[in-house]
């Protein structure tokens, strides 16, 4: 004879932790990483992350200051662009080497290009991409 268990099936409440300043800090540096092996220059690199040039340079340097709300979002979208080319590409450069190659389904823009728009939302529509091509979560 089989025991019927009963299920909770409510719903629950889901609140994400926010990103800790340590965590942004980590993110940053890494970024920083990412940039290089996507050949970005500072100029782009600074407005992926929406800081004045000044401000990137120094942080570049090691001076990080305080990481607003939309520069942990921009970051944490960084990390999973490169999260999800990593999946997908076998070999790293080729990942890296993605960023700046044409694609038709950016009009044949770079996604480099799309992100440099400048805005989270630009970012946020190569992430979306990128996760559904490999397979999402």
């Amino acid at each position: 004879m089989h025991a019927v268990m009963t299920v909770d099936t409510k719903p629950r409440n889901f609140a994400a932790e926010p990103i800790s300043d340590t965590e942004a800090a980590a993110m940053f540096r890494a970024a920083v990483n990412l940039f290089r092996l996507w050949r970005l220059t500072d100029e782009q690199a600074a407005t992926l992350l929406d800081l004045p040039l000044r401000s990137y340079g120094r942080w570049k340097s090691g001076q990080i200051g305080r990481i607003s709300r939309d520069g942990k979002a921009r970051l944490s979208n960084l990390m999973g662009i490169h999260k999800a080319l990593r999946i997908i590409f076998r070999e790293p450069q080729r990942g890296y080497d993605w960023v700046q190659a044409g694609n038709a389904v950016f009009g044949g823009r770079s996604a480099l290009q799309v992100v440099l728009g400048g805005d989270l939302t630009d970012l946020m529509r190569v992430r979306r991409y990128l996760d559904d091509e490999r397979g999402g979560w």
